[in-house]
């Protein structure tokens, strides 16, 4: 059974370059027919006219002969823009080529009516060199949407081609394609990990730095979960196949990216509403130069050149630009560093954001508990031994942290009998053959066990927020574990970076308040909400926007309502386990240093935005006024115009070179 998997990077950049490659023919095309249409004018300008043959005859043959090479440039090459921009006269509805498109047909009309009336000026030769110079100012927004897009592009080329898969004990070499979900792979030292699964057998360590970001690679082992285009580097993986297609965590980036680079954000709207007002007012401005250098210059081809210099220098073309074309750089940008930016408007709301709250588990801690502490009478290692094989028949979290303490350690689990867990308190046992348990406080008290000494280092350790085991042979302590949910290594300085730019931050946490403040001390926080359900996060998130725009960053699945509730929401993940679905901007690695460098990428890209913004404007500012003064030849003002994108697509490719 074949599947439809990510399209081959080749078939997907040979979609993505049609329109590169189609205004690239545009552009060819339309300087080969207005090179020649400016040499005639040069000459007739310049040369006047031969002595052999009549000057009217001379002048009559270059006016044609310049109508005849302008025809193709305007109805072949921009016949989209002519016919795009004229049906706004029809509809009402008046978009950027509007005035591209009404300038070069009067000026290419103004050919026709110079061959009847000698008095009238003939511009149909500068209404080819308006379409080509903005045909050339399109290949150059075309060819910077490629650049701006190949952050997919590289996403798209890490996938592997071809698999390894092992039925009936045999191996085969497959594309993926053949590949279902089940299927047991063979991934070799040095290969790419092909799709997203589950290690069944093997251990190695995996560079996943090209999909999270991650320089250090990340050590897996039976029942880790893998993602597909990473690289396996020293050990052979066995991997059961959990997600293919569509589902595949490199194809869930690919489609978000491109979902973002195409979203519109609130200030993209202004903008598309100034351009409905602008084009028409523009029209009534070039309508009234027009009669006004008529009226009172009577020279009706100077009023027509005014005229058109008006329609075409007011081209919103960068205005339209400056918004996407600023979005596509920076959630490629954000991609590339393992920043998801889901929905692009938080990039415009995150500048209002003063406070920062965050989830505990799983966001400022691992989410995994991990043993922290032994204190024991005796030997360490025959506590843990001991510990470890009770809880080797416990499915609980904290039996996890024990388990994996005594694994660390090598040790050989004992054999346990009268096995029998006691819900919230513990496990009962004998391990071989001497009466055992582990648990809380309350089950030695049920028990009849004296605590005695160890009263003191219990309430010390509990007091830090940890949780506490105590190791039970014979009715007498040996000893005591303490687990605890570890905070992420890198989110004292995230916070301290937080705080050193004016961020509020708060802790909310489902936790007791003496464990939540013990989270919140080490890692920095001063402010902390505890025992809150997560169907009481979202008021309490309410509650902060009373004071300030938040920001709520959490796990993605258990904060939801949370996450909806706050003005932006950022979503913590680590590999497959990633809930792409519930932030508006999903951090790929899962540490907290992602938080800040998702907050620095949506400043500088709207800062970016912003400055487009004001360069789109500056130009028709400055220039339509000389326009309307006839200081603007029609020539000059496509030049200025074309410019004005090119300054925008310039402008928004430095942001490449920002920190963040």
């Amino acid at each position: 059974m074949k599947h439809d998997h990510l399209t081959p990077p080749e078939e997907r950049e040979q979609v993505e370059d049609l329109e590169l490659k189609s205004w690239k023919r545009k552009l060819i095309f339309a300087w080969v027919f207005t090179l020649p249409i400016a040499l005639l004018m040069i000459e007739e300008r310049i040369l006047g006219y031969d002595m052999f043959m009549d000057a009217f005859e001379l002048a009559r043959g270059m006016e044609i002969a310049i109508l005849v090479l302008a025809f193709p440039v305007l109805f072949y090459v921009g016949w989209d823009t002519m016919r795009g921009g004229l049906r706004g006269l029809f509809t009402g509805y008046f978009s950027m080529d509007s005035l591209i498109a009404l300038g070069t047909l009067v000026a290419y009309l103004t050919g026709i009516g110079a061959l009847f009336f000698a008095s009238l000026t003939d511009y149909a030769g500068i209404s080819a060199m308006i379409m080509a110079i903005f045909i050339t100012g399109k290949y150059v927004e075309a060819r910077a949407k490629g650049t701006a897009t190949q952050e997919i592009r590289k996403l798209l080329a890490l996938g592997a081609k071809e698999a390894r898969v092992l039925r009936q004990g045999k191996e085969y070499l497959v594309p993926l394609a053949e590949i279902t979900v089940g299927d047991t792979l063979l991934v070799k030292p040095g290969e790419k990990i092909p799709l997203d699964g589950m290690v069944i057998k093997g251990e190695s360590s995996v560079d996943e730095s090209m999909v999270t970001g991650e320089s250090m690679p990340r050590e897996k082992r039976k029942g880790d979960l893998v993602i597909g285009a990473t690289i396996n580097q020293d050990g052979v993986l066995y991997l059961r196949v959990t997600k293919i297609g569509e589902d595949t965590f490199l194809a869930h980036i690919v489609q978000l990216v491109e979902e973002t680079q195409s979203s519109k954000i609130p200030i993209q709207a202004l903008a598309d509403k100034i351009t409905s007002i602008f084009v028409p007012v523009i029209l009534i401005v070039s309508l009234l130069t027009f009669g006004g250098w008529w009226y009172f210059g009577e020279d009706v081809g100077r009023a027509l050149g005014n005229a058109i210099a008006v329609l075409v220098i007011a081209c919103p073309c960068s205005l339209g630009l400056a918004v996407p074309i600023a979005l596509m750089v920076g959630s490629g940008m954000g991609a590339r560093k393992g920043i998801l930016i889901r929905r692009g408007e938080a990039i415009q709301t995150m500048k209002e954001i003063t406070i920062v709250a965050f989830d505990k588990t799983g966001t400022l801690t691992t989410g995994k508990p991990v043993v922290t502490d032994i204190q024991s009478t005796g030997s360490e290692h025959l506590l843990l031994q001991i510990a470890a094989s009770l809880e080797s028949l416990s499915e609980h979290p904290l039996a996890h942290a024990v388990l994996a303490k005594a694994h660390a350690q090598k040790l050989t689990l004992l054999s346990v009998k009268n096995f029998k867990a006691i819900r919230g308190k513990g496990i009962i046992g004998s391990v071989k053959g001497v009466p055992a348990l582990i648990g809380t406080k309350r089950l030695c008290i049920e028990r009849g066990i004296s605590l005695g000494t160890w009263e003191s280092p219990i309430n010390t350790l509990e007091s830090t927020g940890k949780t506490v085991l105590i190791v039970v042979q014979r009715k007498k302590v040996m000893g005591i574990i303490a687990v605890a949910d570890t905070v992420r290594g890198d989110t004292r300085q995230a916070l301290a970076d937080l705080q050193a730019v004016g961020y509020r931050t708060v802790m909310i946490t489902g936790d007791n308040i003496r464990t939540g403040e013990a989270i919140a001390r080490y890692a920095g926080i001063t402010e902390v909400i505890a025992e809150v359900l997560p169907e009481d996060k979202a008021r309490h998130i309410k509650k902060l926007q009373e004071k300030g725009m938040v920001a709520f960053v959490g796990d993605g699945i258990n904060d939801a309502p949370a996450m909806k509730q706050a003005n932006v929401s950022i979503a913590m993940g680590t590999g497959t386990d990633i809930a792409i679905e519930s932030g508006d901007i999903v951090l790929v690695q899962g540490n907290m240093q992602g938080v800040v460098q998702a907050i620095a990428l949506s400043k500088a890209t709207f800062r970016k935005i912003k400055q487009n913004l004001f360069w789109a404007f500056a130009y028709n500012v400055v220039a339509i006024p000389l326009a309307i003064a006839g200081v603007l030849h029609p020539v000059v003002a496509e030049i200025a115009m074309a410019l004005s994108s090119i300054t925008v697509v310039v402008n928004a490719n430095l942001l490449r070179h920002t920190k963040i």
